[in-house]
């Protein structure tokens, strides 16, 4: 039997609890999507920074790494719009026998607008920077 004090009670926590739950569901799929589009964003600058390193010379190395980083960020179906690579081949001006490395960053934007958490942009940039070393005694 229900006192008449508390009559509506169960609508006034439903109306307090249904959205904290909804924001807190929201918070972690933001969470899961922000941890896993850091880790593709990583794994594409490994393979990008790997895919230049074993190149011959400089413009090669900048076009294999451009192409290594897009096909892994498509492979891992990331959604990421304006996607920028930025290759770093300046050592490989240096003479044979001299340690070098190339470095590779990425830049994407990610789109969060689907997720309803208030005051979270629409979407976010995330970045991610790797270096491969470069073979000492590579051919020219």
């Amino acid at each position: 039997m229900i006192r008449r004090g508390e009559r509506g009670s169960a609508a006034i926590e439903a109306a307090i609890g249904v959205p904290a739950f909804a924001l807190f569901v929201g918070l972690i799929i933001l969470g899961g999507r922000t941890a896993s589009a850091h880790e593709a964003l990583q794994s594409a600058a490994a393979d990008s920074a790997r895919s230049a390193s074993l190149a011959r010379d400089a413009q090669t190395a900048r076009d294999e790494a451009r192409g290594a980083a897009t096909a892994s960020i498509a492979n891992q179906h990331l959604g990421c719009t304006n996607i920028d690579v930025t290759v770093d081949t300046s050592d490989f001006d240096k003479q044979p026998g001299v340690p070098g490395s190339v470095a590779v960053t990425i830049s994407c934007r990610l789109s969060l607008s689907d997720l309803a958490v208030p005051g979270l942009p629409g979407s976010r940039v995330f970045t991610s920077t790797m270096s491969s070393p470069i073979d000492t005694w590579r051919e020219r």
